[in-house]
């Protein structure tokens, strides 16, 4: 399968991911872990239900894929998440030297770039691309803060 149609099919698999996290009332992110053309992690948000500030659908499947691989590096995988990690979320995708990062959203208040200066903050093996089926994903999360608003 080609790279941008295995994208695709990935993302949309975090993208189901993310509408578990709205119907389960958490800020609608998700995140699939993918290498040699499989999923070994999936996650969504779960900082209400864990009451963890840190339960982020990028750190739930970077434990979850640690685990399943018995490794605390990543150079293989790619990580595919809803919306552009945070500098939490970036610090341990450094530390997990990941290989790829394929973003949906821009996060225009939280997410890496609006504190990124001149330095790439992945490791510097890691490539990253944004805007993958950004339009879905950002329909989800602006339903989810209209909801919220009522």
């Amino acid at each position: 399968m080609p790279l941008f149609e295995a994208d695709l099919q990935f993302m949309r698999e975090a993208l189901k991911e993310a509408q578990k996290a709205y119907v389960a009332g958490e800020v609608p992110v998700g995140a699939v872990l993918v290498i040699d053309g499989q999923i070994i992690a999936r996650a969504h948000n779960q900082v209400e239900l864990l009451n963890d500030s840190t339960a982020h659908a990028e750190m739930l499947a970077l434990t979850a894929a640690f685990h399943a691989m018995g490794s605390k590096y990543l150079p293989q995988a790619t990580l595919y998440v809803t919306l552009e990690p945070c500098l939490m979320c970036t610090g341990a995708l450094y530390w997990s030297q990941i290989g790829r990062v394929v973003f949906a959203s821009a996060d225009e208040k939280n997410g890496y770039r609006i504190h990124q200066k001149r330095m790439h903050p992945f490791h510097p093996k890691t490539s990253v691309q944004g805007g993958l089926l950004a339009e879905e994903s950002t329909r989800l999360l602006k339903d989810f803060f209209a909801g919220r608003r009522l």
